[in-house]
């Protein structure tokens, strides 16, 4: 999302020990549910990504809407959801982690550091992207290596055959950790830009434009929220500057995931022969940029699930 990318923070917090417990376990509900509306919604979108993305020799000649029509032909419609239940096993703990080390990155940096301002926002969320995805990179990886297969071609037969194969067989642990640095590098930026530009748009909207606000839940009255379409909107411009700043780490990320799965895995083993290994073979509109468009096409609902869900869960969870 989100994106897998978070927006908002709890106002207060109580100062008990038994409600503070409780806070958390609410605030990972909310960010688990709405990381997986959202990626369900789109994982279709995200099947076709990774396909054209690695070149998959399948689909290599086709582009985002020929690829999803061909899908169902080839593999049945289910196969625009393989890998996506692995993604619903990361994204719970993906979503929780990032909402609340973006809460505690703030605080730190307010409080410890003495930063505030647009850019306390920007490196807060571009930490707790990263936080989120060192815990829950290994479930990526997988998901990765499940949705690159063709039916008939499976070299995994599911979730636990994938770890345990590429546990004994790519190196044990590090095995799962390939690719890690682009996407740290990558998700700086993404996250970051991702928080700064929805968090900025909300508070323009709250503050300056009383039209655009929504009507918050009859329990949870005192809470100004935006409108969906507007939610929809400020996702949508925050999810198309944070994707077109980061895209090329994500290519180099997702064929360094892939690892031995690639014929040509031996060329793409650091993030910078990854990237000009990519770059000479196939060009920037083709290679770099390869697949950005249906990026900037899974944006939209991307974020507007994302957000307008966990917009509802605080409301119903009382976590402003």
């Amino acid at each position: 999302m989100t994106s897998e990318a978070a927006v908002s923070t709890p106002a207060a917090i109580s100062s008990t020990p038994a409600k503070r417990d409780y806070y958390w376990l609410r605030s990972f509900v909310a960010g688990g549910v709405a990381g997986c509306c959202a990626k369900t919604t789109i994982a279709p979108l995200d099947r076709v990504k990774i396909l054209l993305q690695a070149q998959n020799p399948h689909y290599k000649h086709l582009g985002v809407f020929s690829t999803l029509q061909a899908v169902p032909k080839k593999e049945g419609f289910l196969g625009l959801y393989k890998g996506n239940g692995a993604m619903m096993v990361r994204i719970f703990p993906y979503g929780a982690i990032q909402f609340m080390a973006f809460d505690n990155y703030k605080k730190l940096l307010r409080k410890q550091m003495g930063i505030s301002g647009h850019i306390h926002r920007l490196m807060a969320g571009s930490m707790a992207g990263m936080t989120a995805v060192i815990f829950t990179y290994p479930l990526d990886v997988i998901r990765a290596r499940l949705a690159f297969q063709v039916t008939g071609e499976h070299r995994y037969t599911g979730i636990a055959n994938a770890f345990h194969t590429i546990y004994l067989k790519e190196g044990g642990v590090l095995g799962f950790y390939r690719g890690l640095t682009p996407t740290l590098i990558g998700m700086a930026p993404y996250a970051g830009f991702s928080f700064f530009t929805y968090g900025t748009l909300k508070t323009l909207g709250l503050k300056h434009f009383p039209e655009l606000l929504g009507r918050p839940s009859s329990d949870n009255p005192d809470v100004l929220v935006l409108k969906t379409h507007v939610n929809l909107l400020c996702g949508g411009v925050a999810g198309a500057i944070a994707q077109t700043i980061s895209y090329p780490l994500d290519v180099a990320r997702r064929r360094m995931q892939l690892g031995a799965v690639l014929p040509d895995s031996e060329k793409c083993v650091s993030l910078s022969k990854t990237l000009k290994y990519v770059y000479n073979e196939y060009g920037i509109k083709k290679g770099l940029y390869r697949g950005l468009s249906l990026n900037y096409i899974r944006c939209v609902p991307s974020q507007a699930v994302a957000f307008t869900t966990y917009e509802f869960m605080k409301q119903t969870l009382h976590l402003n």
